[in-house]
Parts: structure tokens; sequence; C-alpha cells
């Protein structure tokens, strides 16, 4: 069975690549199973390009087949922010909760109907012998206006998904692992897989 490389080291997307490309025809490894290490700045305008790049430098680097996504929040009253800063908002110092409570104060005031916002995901593909392939998915719905909830990751605890009234970190893995955005653009990539996999 054909290798394909994840670069991630955040074990949440891991469990959930991993579970959604099941038959794909791949054994779905890391850098650290494979005892490589790639630092890749993340410092493209999109999340198709941060994407990209990071599928590129690890099957560069580990002579591969890889898969690499970049995903985050946007939230339309803030002009789409977070956006491709979603993992380091507000810098590096501050983990989920904090970043979670940032986005809360930056919303203070802002009333339900006006806390759109979105989880998007593009997920790319490289391999040493072919150009990038990429997917893209979205998840639509809104902030709350309190964290809650203990399933998950990010900003799950305050994002309620549209045609719920509970945040994703309530409604847990069945509705993520079918709904969200990487859930979305990872069903999309197993069928490009499926198909080209020859």
């Amino acid at each position: 069975m054909k290798r394909l490389v994840v670069g991630t080291g955040n074990a949440g997307k891991l469990t959930e690549i991993r579970r959604k490309l099941e038959g794909a025809g791949f054994e779905i490894v890391t850098l650290r199973d494979l005892g490589l290490s790639v630092d890749v700045e993340e410092d493209e305008e999109t999340f198709a390009g941060n994407a990209r790049k990071k599928a590129a430098a690890v099957s560069l680097a580990a002579g591969l087949p890889a898969l690499a996504d970049d995903s985050g929040i946007e939230v339309d009253v803030l002009g789409g922010r977070p956006g491709v800063r979603s993992a380091r908002y507000g810098g590096n110092g501050l983990d989920d909760a904090a970043r979670n409570a940032l986005l809360l104060r930056e919303l203070a005031g802002v009333p339900a109907g006006k806390r759109t916002a979105r989880f998007r995901c593009a997920l790319a593909f490289a391999a040493p012998d072919q150009a990038p392939h990429m997917e893209e998915g979205t998840f639509e719905g809104s902030i709350a206006f309190a964290p809650a909830g203990d399933y998950g990751f990010g900003y799950d605890p305050i994002f309620v998904p549209a045609g719920f009234d509970r945040t994703l970190s309530e409604l847990g893995a069945e509705v993520k692992n079918r709904l969200s955005h990487r859930a979305r653009a990872l069903d999309l990539m197993k069928l490009w897989l499926l198909a080209h996999r020859g």
C-alpha cells in the first residue's frame, strides 16, 4: 500500500484525516513517523496558498505523496478575520481558549443576527511527479456568545453550525465528521484519490 504523508502536527486534524481517507488506498503516515521535520512558514495570503506550499514541501522532503491543509474561521462582521491567521490569532503565545476569548471580546455587543461566520478548509495533495491538486470545503454558521462543550479543538466551542442551536463542541464527532469544512474537503479529495490512484 502506498504511503501518504500528512503535513500536520495537530492530533485532532490527523484523526479526522485518517478516518475520512480510510479505504482510499493509502497508509497515512506523518513526518514524525518517518523521522523527518519540515518547517514551513505559512505566509501566503490564502488558505489554498498555504496548503499548496505545505504539501509541496512535505512531499519534497519525504519523496512521497503528501497531503496538507490550511483552515480557519472567517467572521463576517470582522471583515473575514481571523481568516488565514486563525491558528496564530492574537500571537503565537495564545492557546485555543485564549483565542476564543479574544474573538468573543471583539464581538462584544454584536447581536446574534450579525455574528455570521464560516470555517474554510483548503486541502492540497502534492506528489513528486505531478502538479498539486486542490479541494476546498466550507461550513457556515455563527459565533456563540460564550464557549460551550468539550469535544473538538480550535474554535469549535464558540461555533454554532447553521441549522443547529448548539456549538460544534457540544454537537460532537458525528456532526463534525459529516458536515465540517475539513470533512467536505476530505470527501472530495478521497473521491479524487480513488479516481487517480492507478
